[in-house]
């Protein structure tokens, strides 16, 4: 594989997308690259990565895996934007056991108010137990969105309401936060000022708790859309730190 991609290199191609089949896959993809400047893969590759990390000294032989400190006191907020088919089951779930307050883009994109009722609805039921903020959706509502208002629009206006949400949130009080979908995790961690984490326990495999360096002390769930069990969201709450 290693030789394949140095003629792909002297071929002028920029670009190598590898597929996998097995486990012994990935071990031969993370030899194959581990010495190249950038590679960029879903979290599979991890597989392979840190034994070829190991081999060349730049990790060490184990690591002592330590219990996180828990996050400072506070109550639990879960936030989903994915619209992946596992997510869409994991919200189901949980719609059934916490109170829920649904995000539409076609509200957002109308009335501004729609966060702040967010807001306040969440605030109001914090004290008793996990709240679910979501604007998972099925596909045909996702796509009839997308047509209305612009697959980037439709994007921004979700991204910006969970932003604002979580920064809110945070200041009445929430200190551990659930987050389904890369986008939404991305834009709440920037929105928490998050800047390292230490990792936990998994709570699914690809899945773990971690806690956020700095004060206040958080602790956050980040998955991808179509990651974790259909009890994932109970799972987490009970695992939380």
């Amino acid at each position: 594989m290693r030789g394949a991609l140095d003629r792909l290199r002297k071929d002028g191609k920029r670009y190598a997308v590898l597929d996998v089949t097995s486990d012994a896959d990935l071990a031969t993809i993370g030899e194959a690259v581990a010495d190249h400047e950038l590679v960029t893969a879903g979290s599979g590759v991890a597989l392979g990565l840190p034994p070829a990390y190991r081999r060349r000294g730049w990790l060490p032989a184990y690591a002592v895996r330590q219990d996180l400190e828990p996050a400072d006191p506070g109550p639990s907020l879960v936030l989903s934007g994915s619209c992946s088919e596992a997510t869409q089951g994991q919200v189901a779930k949980l719609r059934g056991e916490a109170p829920a307050f649904e995000l539409d883009p076609m509200a957002l994109s109308r009335d501004a108010d729609v966060v702040t009722q967010a807001i306040v609805f969440a605030t109001q039921r914090l004290p008793k137990g996990p709240v679910l903020i979501y604007s998972t959706a099925e596909p045909a509502r996702v796509a009839s969105a997308q047509r209305w208002l612009g697959t980037e629009r439709a994007a921004s206006l979700l991204e910006g309401a969970f932003a604002a949400i979580a920064r809110a949130l945070l200041a009445s009080g929430v200190r551990r936060f659930i987050v389904a979908g890369g986008e939404t995790a991305g834009a709440v961690v920037q929105a928490l000022d998050v800047k390292a984490l230490r990792i936990g326990k998994e709570i699914d495999p690809g899945v773990p708790w971690t806690v956020a360096e700095g004060a206040p002390r958080l602790a956050l769930a980040l998955k991808s859309g179509n990651f974790g069990a259909p009890d994932f969201f109970a799972k987490a709450l009970r695992m939380a730190p």
